[in-house]
C-alpha cells in the first residue's frame, strides 16, 4: 500500500508530507509528477499545500486541468481517499471533488500561525481517533483559505455531517468556522491547515498524525 503526493510546478509542502508519512509515521510514499496519470498502484492520494502553477489565475485553478487529477475523479469513485492540504483543498473544490470555494481571507492579509479547531465530526476515519468538539491545534499559512459557499451548500455539509473541523478563532473568515470538509462517502478529505506539519512534538505538536494515518488505513 502506498501513497502517492502529486508535484505541481510551484508546490512547495510536497517534501514536508513526505517527511510526515514516511520519515515520522514510517508510511511507504513516492512522489507523483503532475503529467502521470497511473494512479492504479496507490491507496491515497494527497494533493499537498504550495502554489501549483504559480496560482496566478485563481488558487487551484489551472491545477484542476493537470494531466494526473484527469485520473484522479475514477480514483475518488473507486473508493480511494485523498487527502488535499491548503492548496490542495482549493484544487479539490475547483475540481468539484469538493463543495463550495476558498476565497481571499477577511482582512485580506496572509496568516501563519498554529491554531485551536474543534473536531466538528469524527464520522469518518480522517478524525475517529477524536471525539465531537475535541480541541486540536494544526498550523496554518494561507492567504485564500476563507471557506464560502451557498446556503443549500452549507445546508447539505451540515445535513450529511460533512464538515469535519471548524476554526474556534475564525481568523479568515470563514463559513460557518469552516477549516475542513469531507465528501459524503468520507473518503475525501479537503482542509486548510497542515497536519504534516504536527507530527512530531519537537517541532510543535502531534494531532496531525492520526489525520495522515487515515490515509493507509482499511
Amino acid at each position: 500500500m502506498t501513497i502517492g503526493i502529486v508535484v505541481f510546478p510551484g508546490s512547495n509542502c510536497d517534501r514536508d508530507v513526505l517527511w510526515a508519512t514516511d520519515c515520522c509515521l514510517g508510511m511507504k510514499t513516492r512522489f507523483l509528477w503532475h503529467e502521470t496519470k497511473d494512479l492504479n498502484d496507490l491507496e491515497a492520494v494527497v494533493l499537498p499545500g504550495g502554489f501549483s502553477y504559480g496560482d496566478y489565475l485563481r488558487c487551484g485553478a489551472i491545477a484542476s486541468f493537470a494531466p494526473v487529477l484527469s485520473s484522479l475523479i475514477d480514483f475518488v469513485n473507486r473508493g480511494g481517499k485523498v487527502l488535499g492540504i491548503c492548496n490542495g483543498f482549493q484544487i479539490l473544490t475547483e475540481l468539484g471533488i469538493l463543495p463550495g470555494a476558498l476565497t481571499r481571507n477577511k482582512k485580506l492579509h496572509f496568516i501563519c500561525d498554529n491554531v485551536p479547531l474543534y473536531v466538528s465530526s469524527n464520522r469518518t476515519k480522517w478524525f475517529v481517533k477524536f471525539k465531537p468538539n475535541d480541541l486540536i491545534y494544526l498550523p496554518i499559512a494561507h492567504g485564500e483559505g476563507r471557506y464560502q459557499c451557498n446556503e443549500d451548500t452549507l445546508k447539505k455539509l451540515q445535513d450529511d455531517d460533512s464538515i469535519a473541523i471548524r476554526y474556534k478563532n475564525n481568523l479568515n473568515g470563514s463559513l460557518d468556522e469552516i477549516a475542513g470538509i469531507t465528501n459524503k462517502k468520507g473518503n475525501v478529505l479537503g482542509m486548510m491547515p497542515h497536519p504534516e506539519r504536527a507530527c512530531d512534538e519537537k517541532i510543535g505538536g502531534i494531532h496531525g498524525r492520526s489525520i495522515l494515518q487515515a490515509l493507509l488505513s482499511s
